[in-house]
């Protein structure tokens, strides 16, 4: 699996774009006219982001380039960060400085902080689930929010999982329908092997038995099996061995995890880690004057 980015915090040069432009859209062409309306433009403000629900926080630094964007004399003080279990009442961020770019700033520095520490909490519940039941990694998919890709696979690293490949750029994937379009397994491997460079893995996709026999008898990198019940994972797990990575998918839950795991694959990926995760709740409360 492709460890891009070798710390959970991005570097500035990817997230400012995104933060920026997440600003622009909940600005507009008129900006807040509901603070420049209410608050006089001397408030200042004092306020944290605290927990409501337990969980894994991750996007802190979006969060505070969000307030930083919107006024650079806004002082925020990092309590927890990003990888942090937190418990509700837990404050995640010290907010203090003009009132009405704090409130400027607060949607989009909330709907970032909630989206990401939602998806790197599912991913913990996962890794904890198959924790006591073999070696396996949690690792998500391509099947992230368009954009957001490398925001989403960075809270998956905070919750203690693994990043699959970013894109169609960095591994062979062969998956069903390039089997079925390519004419077969062989084919497509053969194919794969003769196209690839030095460096590029090849991993393909099976969902039955004798597709596997004829995948392992060319030989890849890796093993996609999807959906399979447990016995015909157990029995594909014997088969592979310690001939390729062996990686499962396919109706993976916290439920569902831990017989997975149990099998001795190495990866179990989830798409609904990056597509469907719920938020973690969070709220930025204003301190009484």
């Amino acid at each position: 699996m492709n460890e891009t980015f070798s710390s959970l915090t991005l570097p500035r040069l990817i997230t400012e774009p995104i933060v920026r432009a997440a600003l622009l859209e909940d600005f507009g062409r008129t900006g807040d006219i509901t603070s420049d309306a209410v608050i006089p433009i001397e408030a200042m403000a004092e306020c944290a982001i605290v927990a409501r629900d337990p969980g894994v926080v991750s996007g802190v630094d979006l969060a505070c380039l969000a307030f930083s964007l919107m006024d650079r004399s806004i002082a925020v003080s990092v309590h927890q960060p990003d990888g942090s279990k937190v418990a509700p009442g837990d404050t995640i961020l010290h907010v203090s400085g003009p009132a009405r770019a704090i409130l400027g700033a607060e949607r989009v520095a909330l709907n970032l902080l909630c989206r990401l520490s939602g998806i790197a909490t599912a991913t913990a519940e996962l890794v904890e689930a198959v924790r006591p039941h073999g070696h396996a990694r949690i690792a998500c998919t391509r099947k992230t929010t368009p954009g957001l890709r490398a925001l989403e696979k960075a809270a998956v690293r905070a919750g203690g999982g693994a990043n699959h490949r970013f894109g169609l750029y960095d591994a062979i994937l062969i998956k069903d329908n390039h089997i079925a379009i390519a004419g077969g397994v062989r084919t497509a491997i053969e194919r794969a092997r003769a196209a690839a460079g030095h460096l590029v893995k090849i991993e393909v996709e099976v969902d039955r038995l004798d597709q596997l026999d004829e995948a392992l008898s060319i030989g890849v990198d890796a093993v996609l099996l999807d959906n399979m019940d447990i016995p015909t994972l157990t029995e594909a797990v014997r088969r592979i061995g310690t001939s390729a990575i062996k990686e499962a998918s396919g109706r993976v839950t916290a439920k569902t995890a831990p017989a997975i795991a149990a099998t001795g694959v190495d990866i179990i990926s989830a798409g609904w880690l990056t597509h469907s995760a719920p938020i973690l709740d969070l709220g930025l409360d204003i301190a009484a004057p």
